[in-house]
């Protein structure tokens, strides 16, 4: 198993993030928090997951080993597999995650895409058990967490990190703000992997 990935930032996409290491590109699959935070050419470590199957061989990466170990347990509930537990930790951080299955919050699971009522109310029983209760005690399902950045500033930041100007990053943010303010008013939350594709849609028809 590959436990951590590190090395040189080689390329950052929507959806992955190519780490140099030892001469050889490594490609890793990030939630839109984790490749916000990564700039190509500075040093990067993530803590990863390799999913094997039949066909493929795909590595997931993490800001932390505790991110990690929820990605993990996420996946021992039926139903729930790598991309459905990546998806839930792009809403949600690891400790939020753990208070809305600790509280039955079914709400906040079915804020996350591809999970509706009674898939939430399946995974807070599968689950309850096997999160155990948040690290930090102060989580609040949400976007992210509270002490995380708002949607805004890490498409942002993800922008920037993928090579467009301040300007632009700016332009993008602003023509995507009214479809994350029908999410919101909707009683949702704005899910920052779709507005950053919506974003770079914006920016190749204005290049």
């Amino acid at each position: 198993m590959i436990a951590f990935v590190s090395g040189p930032v080689a390329a950052v996409a929507p959806d992955t993030a190519v780490i140099e290491v030892g001469g050889v590109g490594m490609a890793v699959q990030c939630t839109p928090a984790t490749l916000a935070g990564l700039r190509v050419g500075q040093q990067a470590r993530l803590a990863t997951s390799l999913v094997v199957r039949e066909d493929s061989l795909t590595l997931y990466g993490f800001a932390d080993d505790d991110e990690r170990q929820v990605f993990e347990l996420l996946q021992t509930a039926s139903g729930v597999g790598p991309r459905l537990a990546q998806a839930m930790l792009a809403v949600h951080s690891p400790d939020a995650l753990r208070l809305a299955v600790s509280t039955g919050d079914e709400k906040a699971l079915t804020a996350v895409p591809g999970i509706g009522k009674k898939g939430a109310q399946r995974l807070l029983l599968e689950l309850k058990d096997r999160l155990g209760e948040p690290l930090g005690g102060s989580a609040v399902p949400g976007a992210r967490s509270a002490a995380a950045p708002g949607w805004s500033d890490q498409l942002h930041t993800a922008l920037v990190g993928l090579g467009y100007a301040t300007r632009e990053a700016d332009e993008a943010v602003a023509a995507v703000t009214p479809r994350a303010e029908e999410a919101m008013a909707a009683g949702g939350t704005p899910q920052v992997a779709q507005l950053l594709r919506a974003a770079l849609q914006t920016l190749n028809r204005t290049r």
